[in-house]
């Protein structure tokens, strides 16, 4: 059988694990012959100052053959995508080949290649907001673990290339291929795409005066508790409608929606670390019902926490 051909394309700046993860899954599932291609070739400086060598440079290496391209992130994406060289042959290379991949915030390369026009993508939660704003082309979803839209896969940060890749060679090999290597590489726990980023505690600002700081610290101090408006407002010293309309200019979402994702993550770490059923749980952290919980969950994370805990479930409290 003929190897799929690879090329991995990267620049002064990328991000190592956004080329070295995706690279090793293909290289231990086999069957893939793959190459990394830069600029110019030879010895290609990471965003963090390792060297790797480029087998090839754009010039000397024709776009034509590839059945999968993959394109690195890092920070120096922004300055890489200024290169019409390099755009050029990413564009030419994704016109013959199967599909086309990006990791982090290597979308901005896609995007500025014309492939990702009027597709559906994803990048680093940090890098989204600009990837939209840049290129209003593209919808951009910030949450998912990475994105298919027809030929074309955008992924998350970093070890979601893994977790990209790991799709990748299931589409192309079956389910117990990329089990294998996900045993192999100790990825126990391997994401499917729709799965949220998971950016716990960045999700929000941080208050900026004394009372919506008594309101959050309530909130954290104790999620299950009752934290309606009515008694947010109490520990701020407001009135209701002043809290509401000063929570959400100050942290950019309602306080409704801010319990809610404390909430949600309080039961992330109770499914992490402790083995209670999920009623238990739903009620110790103010959800009420399991449903109520499981809607919770899919709302923000697009996961059942039973789905949850099978994947995030520590190993250390002697769980199986």
């Amino acid at each position: 059988m003929q190897a799929h051909r690879i090329a991995f394309v990267i620049y002064e700046g990328f991000q190592s694990l956004d080329l070295v993860g995706p690279h090793e899954v293909f290289q231990l599932a086999g069957g893939y012959d793959c190459a990394i291609v830069a600029p110019v070739p030879g010895p290609v400086r990471a965003e963090h100052g390792l060297p790797v060598h480029a087998s090839h440079g754009v010039a000397d290496l024709p776009p034509t053959g590839f059945d999968t391209l993959v394109v690195a992130g890092g920070g120096g994406v922004y300055e890489a995508r200024n290169d019409p060289a390099l755009t050029g042959w990413i564009a030419a290379a994704a016109g013959g080949a199967r599909r086309v991949a990006s990791v982090c915030s290597g979308a901005f390369l896609l995007a500025e290649a014309g492939l990702l026009a009027g597709r559906r993508a994803t990048t680093h939660w940090a890098r989204a907001e600009r990837l939209a704003r840049e290129h209003p082309e593209v919808t951009v979803d910030p949450d998912p673990i990475f994105v298919r839209d027809g030929p074309v896969w955008t992924s998350a940060g970093v070890t979601a290339g893994m977790d990209l890749a790991l799709a990748l060679v299931e589409e192309d090999h079956g389910q117990r291929a990329a089990l294998e290597v996900a045993r192999h590489l100790v990825l126990f726990l391997r994401r499917p795409g729709n799965q949220s980023q998971f950016s716990v505690g960045l999700w929000s600002a941080q208050p900026s005066s004394d009372p919506v700081r008594r309101a959050v610290a309530a909130i954290h101090a104790d999620p299950g508790a009752r934290h309606d408006i009515t008694d947010l407002a109490a520990h701020a010293g407001l009135s209701p409608r002043h809290l509401q309309r000063r929570f959400t200019a100050e942290l950019g979402l309602p306080p409704g929606a801010y319990v809610e994702r404390v909430r949600v993550e309080a039961a992330q770490r109770a499914l992490e670390d402790g083995g209670d059923p999920v009623d238990v749980i739903a009620r110790r952290y103010g959800f009420g019902t399991a449903e109520t919980l499981r809607r919770s969950f899919h709302r923000r994370l697009g996961v059942a926490p039973s789905d949850y805990r099978d994947r995030f479930r520590s190993t250390t409290g002697g769980h199986p």
